[in-house]
Formats: C-alpha cells, structure tokens, sequence
C-alpha cells in the first residue's frame, strides 16, 4: 500500500543522523537522533528532538546544555550503540572515548563536527519534545572526513536497520 501525506512527504528525505549526548549532576547519556536542524540564522539556533521514552529525554529535563554531534558513515557503529541500546540498562559512554565539554557535556572524542548548545527552551511536539539550542562551543574546524559537504554524513537510510533501543 503506497505512503500518503506526512508519511509519503518524510519518505523521501534522507537528513543526517545525530548523537545527542547530555550530562546533569551525576547522570548522563546519549541517544541517536533523526530529527534535528538548524532553525534560526541570527541569532544561530538549532533544535533537536528527544523521544519522551528516551533515557537521554529524561536526563535532558534536568540539563542546561546538550552536545549535538554530526556522524560520518563510517561511524555506523557509534550509531548502533547510541540508536541501539537504551540508557535504562546500559551506559553507552561508558563504551566510548569522550571528554566533558566546558560546561560538562560529554563529547565524543571520535567525532570532529559537533557543538555543544545552552539549552534555551523545550517545544512539546507529541512523543517527542524539541530542545532549542544556542551554540556555545564546537568542534575545530578540520577535516573531518567528508570533505566539506555533507556526502559522508551518516544519513537515515544508513541507520535505518538500527532495531530502537526503545519502541517507536
């Protein structure tokens, strides 16, 4: 049976794959997100939504910042772990290499595009709540793999045989 409406329109896209990571007080976490983009030029502002069954969702809440980081393809195994597995069991950046970014968010230190953005409001937005970032650092510029274009993104279509760590 074809696709129709909102269904048949988001069908078509193949937008990057993000992970989100956040830290409050001694909790933190992290989540493979599709659903993010840059809202506003001036003043830059980029929102990213986080499932409310997510654990990275409810450490969220109680969040000033989040740490957006933009995967290349050749990080499918970073979007496995974070797409994959659910923070209600496992604490994925336990697995990983990161660092505390100035204000304490963790950043991946294996991925080279990412910014750490202020948490300056939530948007409700039906499962899923929008978190509106205001960039307060990022990544070095560099090479990071794509070579200045977005080919060597991770895009959904490379993620989409990631079984959710929580149902959809």
């Amino acid at each position: 049976m074809p696709e129709t409406g909102l269904d048949a329109f988001t069908g078509v896209l193949d937008g990057p794959m993000y992970v989100v990571t956040v830290a409050a007080g001694e909790e933190r976490s992290g989540c493979l997100v599709g659903f993010a983009s840059q809202c506003s030029i001036r003043p830059p502002r980029f929102v990213v939504w986080l499932s409310t069954a997510n654990h990275t969702y409810r450490v969220a809440r109680g969040a000033s910042y989040l740490t957006v980081h933009a995967l290349r393809r050749d990080q499918h195994g970073l979007a496995e772990l974070f797409g994959g597995e659910t923070g209600d069991r496992v604490d994925k950046l336990a697995r990983v290499s990161w660092r505390p970014s100035k204000d304490g968010s963790p950043v991946l230190t294996d991925v080279r595009t990412w910014f750490v953005g202020e948490i300056e409001g939530r948007i409700e937005g039906g499962d899923h709540v929008g978190f509106l970032l205001a960039p307060v650092e990022e990544g070095p510029p560099g090479d990071d793999g794509t070579d200045g274009s977005a080919v060597g993104l991770l895009r959904y279509s490379d993620a989409e045989g990631i079984p959710p760590g929580h149902p959809v």
